[in-house]
Order: structure tokens, then sequence, then C-alpha cells
């Protein structure tokens, strides 16, 4: 018989949980059927593990079922550790593709193994009391604890941990309750009967549960009275709240220790919920061990909201990661693709992110066929907010004038627009400068590391600071030095990163080695003893984390031609 090319209503929808190697997951319907997993990109699941087949393996229906078809693979298909060509698939399936490093999928039919649990839970209710009884229902509690952690619907885990407290105690409503800034939110509110509650079917004042809830003194139990004599009106009565009984079982707080031990902390601070449930008609069942699996079941519940708190702060913060990566992308695109390599003057440049976006950036930009602009910033601080500014520097500095007095106003301007927008909590040091071909060099140093010229001849000059930095005091002047370059002159501008490069003994790269690695490259081209510094810098640090961005530009001039 051919293989359907949809699910069945017999069938029912099923997904794939995707678990790469860093353990995180995903869930991934199996939709269309046919279902084509593999390493290529047109299909319905991409694996990103060159181990993995183009085109690996395949998920039909045949007969109401599913069934995993091995697609002739190089590396083989695997169901729970057993190399298969073709086999029917059941729900908590573990699927791998020959590497146990790699990714591998947990076959789910959305819905159906929870509804089994719970139809699991409800049949020991119904066996006559006894340990027989309260071992289907541990059983079927059990079995549900390993369901609910491969679950990815925090809601449909929550209301299913509501529905088999229900069976368990034979209560008519149940009512999970999250613990928030203004006390206790309703997540769940469930009926015996598996139908959705109103959040205002819960008759008995929420700040009586809190008060049981944070004044006991066990951390899986409360004693609660449901009255809440000192919280609620003299009038109200059992009759006013309608109610036979009522069970309160405390969430707490599951925080992982060291190795595999878990510990639970005290009651007052480490509770994140109650489960609630009433009865109107008749009394709720605490007998025969029900209490201790009530206990049992709140532990997995807890267990679950910690996993979830968990996954979502990982989430957001491979979220973050994610942003952050594709903010570097764009910073790193910023900067100069290509650098003059030919004519009278050459380039050499390179910046190195301590964090993923830092806070240097530089620039050579032609501004004539005589005249070339180059300048190097250094924001102060580091991450985000550094980035953004060293980018609006780049955005104000990347049109340039050949007129070197034109240099000193647009500092100025810029200096007052950072001030306005800062107030002086950010501010830039900057070497910005004009070369023209006929060897006149026009600068500003704002506070920034003094770069060094070097001389055809051999002679070092180093061109101080002469101003303050950028945004960080109003009345900051910025005058315009003029330097005479001669062929064959190179000037090495750098950030401090590069001198404040540390190695793994927290020691500095320091001022000499850098001079030392120019001057033992002196003769050699401006792509050369920027290399050289590199390399320095590299050996140095031994791979050592940096705190600084490392950025280095060198420029040679060659004369006019």
């Amino acid at each position: 018989m051919e293989p359907e090319t949809a699910a069945s209503p017999a069938a029912g929808p099923a997904s794939l949980v995707v678990v790469d190697p860093n353990g995180q997951k995903k869930r991934v319907p199996v939709d269309p059927i046919p279902f084509i997993i593999g390493r290529q990109p047109d299909n319905h699941l991409i694996v990103r593990d060159s181990r993995v087949s183009r085109v690996h393996a395949r998920i039909v229906v045949e007969h109401g079922e599913y069934v995993l078809e091995d697609a002739g693979s190089r590396h083989g298909t695997f169901i729970n550790g057993k190399r298969v060509t073709r086999k029917k698939l059941e729900v908590s399936d573990k699927i791998e593709f020959g590497a146990q490093d790699s990714y591998h999928l947990l076959f789910a039919l959305d819905g159906a193994e929870l509804k089994r649990l719970m139809e699991q839970v409800g049949g020991a209710e119904k066996q006559p009391p006894g340990v027989g009884s309260n071992l289907g229902k541990l059983r079927a509690i059990l079995e549900l604890a390993r369901t609910l952690q491969s679950s990815f619907s925090i809601d449909e885990v929550l209301a299913s941990v509501v529905d088999t407290a229900l069976a368990i105690t034979g209560a008519e409503r149940g009512f999970l309750l999250l613990r928030s800034s203004g006390g206790l939110d309703t997540k769940v509110a469930r009926h015996r009967r598996g139908h959705n509650l109103r959040e205002t079917d819960l008759r008995v004042p929420r700040e009586v549960i809190r008060r049981a809830l944070e004044h006991r003194r066990e951390l899986l139990s409360m004693n609660f009275d449901p009255l809440g004599a000192e919280e609620t009106r003299p009038q109200n009565s059992i009759a006013d709240l309608e109610l036979r009984s009522a069970i309160c079982v405390p969430l707490v707080r599951i925080r992982a220790g060291q190795g595999d031990t878990t510990s639970m902390l005290s009651a007052a601070n480490e509770t994140v919920g109650v489960l609630y449930m009433d009865s109107r008609l008749v009394a709720a069942d605490m007998a025969g061990g029900n209490r201790e699996l009530l206990q049992t079941l709140a532990i997995e519940a807890s267990t679950v909201l910690e996993n979830a708190r968990l996954l979502q702060e990982e989430q957001s913060k491979h979220q973050m990661e994610e942003e952050l990566r594709l903010a570097r992308t764009i910073q790193q695109s910023l900067l100069p693709g290509s650098l003059p390599a030919d004519g009278w003057l050459r380039a050499s440049g390179s910046s190195l992110a301590s964090h993923e976006v830092g806070g240097d950036y530089y620039d050579v930009t032609r501004v004539t066929s005589h005249c070339w602009s180059a300048v190097l910033a250094d924001v102060s601080g580091k991450g985000v907010g550094s980035a953004l500014l060293a980018s609006l520097l780049q955005g104000a500095l990347i049109t340039a004038t050949e007129i070197p007095a034109a240099m000193g106003h647009r500092l100025e301007r810029l200096n007052r627009f950072l001030l306005d927008r800062t107030g002086g909590e950010k501010y830039a040091t900057a070497f910005y400068s004009l070369l023209h071909s006929d060897g006149r060099m026009f600068y500003i140093n704002a506070a920034h590391c003094p770069p060094i010229v070097l001389r055809a001849t051999g002679e070092r000059i180093e061109l101080e600071a002469n101003g303050m930095p950028i945004g960080l005091i109003e009345t900051a002047e910025f005058a315009v030095l003029e330097q005479k370059l001669a062929p064959g002159d190179k000037i090495v501008i750098y950030s401090d990163g590069v001198t404040e490069a540390q190695n793994t003994e927290r020691g500095f790269f320091g001022k000499k080695r850098l001079l030392a690695a120019i001057d033992s490259h002196a003769a050699e081209s401006c792509t050369a003893i920027h290399d050289a510094i590199q390399e320095a810098v590299a050996a140095f640090t031994e791979g050592a984390p940096q705190s600084d961005d490392i950025t280095l530009v060198v420029l040679e001039f060659r004369g006019d031609a």
C-alpha cells in the first residue's frame, strides 16, 4: 500500500522535539507528509551537521500510523539506539543519525500521551482502595512526570498536573496559582470533567490562600481554613462558599545544586505557587497515601516550573547573543572593506572587539585624489552603548574636507552634540588626521594614545595629545597641528587595547613591546608592520580574554608620484 500523503485522523498531529548538542530544544510539527529530514536546505527539518546526509530520513503515514524510513544515509538512522531502515514510531522514541554527539529527535503525538496517562490515573482511582490502587496512581504519576519533562507547552503541562491531582483526590475543581508581585495569579483553572473554569470560580479569597501558604511550617504541606476567619467577612459561612472540602499543596522552588543533587530551601522564601482543589458535593479523598502522591506530583510540577524558568532564561540569553552577533556583523561591515594598497598613501588596519560589539572604530577615506582622511576613535566603556556611539562618530566623520581648519570646527560641534545627549557619561578619545600628497599631515589628537611616526631615516616621533576627549567638557578646544612627512615615513595609530593587552598572568603587552615590534620591521611595508604588531600581541596574550578592544592602523606615505 502506498504511504499516505497527509496524516490521517487516526494518526493525529505529531511533532519532533529537536535536541541540539548543547541540550537546547525546539518543537517542530511533522508536517507536511512525507516529512523529509536531512542536511540540505530544502528539507522540512534541516539538521546542521556534516555527518548527516543531505536527505537522511523521511516520516510517512501508513494505516493511520507514523513510520520512519532511512533514505539511504551514509551513517544510518537509529531509533532508541538500534539502527533501522524502516520502523513504526512510538511516543517518546529517540531518533539519532549515527553520531551520539549530534542532534537527536524525540517523537511525540501531540496531546495523545497526556490523555492516555490521565486515563491511567482515572482507571487507578476506580480500583478498590488499597496497595494496588495507589501503585497504579504512582505509576501514572511517574510516567506523567517523564512526559512532562519532554513537553514544550507549559500551559499543557500545568493543566495536566491539575487534572492528575483531581483524579488522585476525587476533588471537583482544581486551580494552579503562581506567585507574582501582586500576590497569587491563576495560571490554570480546571474541572474534574476536563474543561476549563473561569478565574472567578475560585470563591476563596486569594489572600487567604497566600497567608496560609507563607505562614506554613512544613515545606510540602500546609494547614488551610477556607473560611479564613481573619481575612473574610464575618457573615461568610460554609453555605456562602458552598464547599464540602478544600486542599492546598505548596509548589516550591527547586534549584539544582552541585553534581546531581537538588535542594529545596526554606518554606517562606522558596514558594512559587500552590495547587488548590475543592469540592462542593463530596469530600476529597486524602486517605490511603493520596497526600504523599499529591506531594510527589507537586515536586514534579515544581521541577517543570523551574525548568521552564531556566529554559526561558536560556532562550532570552540566546536571543540576546544572536542580536549581539548581528550587531557585531553590522559593526564589522561599517569598517573599511578595503584600504589603499597603491599610490602615494597605503594603509593596513584591523579592529578586534573584546566583547560581542566594541567601542573602537577606524576609517581611512579618500577626500580628493590628493588628500586622505584617517581617523581612529576609542569610546569609553564597552558593549552596545559604546558601539552605537562609535557608529555615530563614524557617521559624523565619514565625510571630510581637505581644509584643515574645518577639522577643529567639526570636533567642537561633535563635542557639544555628545554632551547634550550623554551628559558627559560617554566620551571618546580620537586621532583625526588629513594627509596631503605633498607630505603635509594635519591632525588633532583628542586625548588619544600618541601615534608613532617612524621616519625613513629610523627616527621616531610621537604625536602627543593636544586636546580633551570628545564629549567630556563643554569648553574643550581642538587645535589643528601639522606634521611634515617624507617618502618612506610610516604612522602607527593604535588604541590603548594594544598596549594594555594582557596575558594569562595579567601582565601588560606595554609600549616597550610595541616599539620593539615596530623597530624590527621598520624597513618593511605598512602591512608587514601591522601584521608584526598583531602577531606580537597574539603571542603575548596566548588567547587570554581581553577587557578592551584592540584596534590598529598603519599608514605609509610613499610620496607624490
